[in-house]
């Protein structure tokens, strides 16, 4: 099983803040653009993209519209 916080090194907890920083960061860059965009400039339904913000993705699904999400 996993350690506590706790039992972390300050190293890996930094590690560990600063990757929920920049999930959180990409999360909300995504939705402010979903927001912004067209339907028609967004691959498949906007709904789908959004729900994408409440799974604990580690930023794949950010990163994946932001790369494959959005037409030109």
């Amino acid at each position: 099983m996993g350690r506590r916080w706790s039992e972390l090194s300050q190293r890996q907890r930094r590690l560990i803040v600063l990757a929920a920083a920049a999930e959180t960061a990409l999360k909300a860059a995504m939705v402010i653009d979903l927001k912004r965009r067209p339907a028609s400039r967004v691959r498949g339904p906007k709904w789908l993209w959004a729900s994408g913000v409440l799974v604990n993705s580690a930023g794949i699904v950010p990163a994946a519209y932001f790369l494959v999400g959005r037409t030109r």
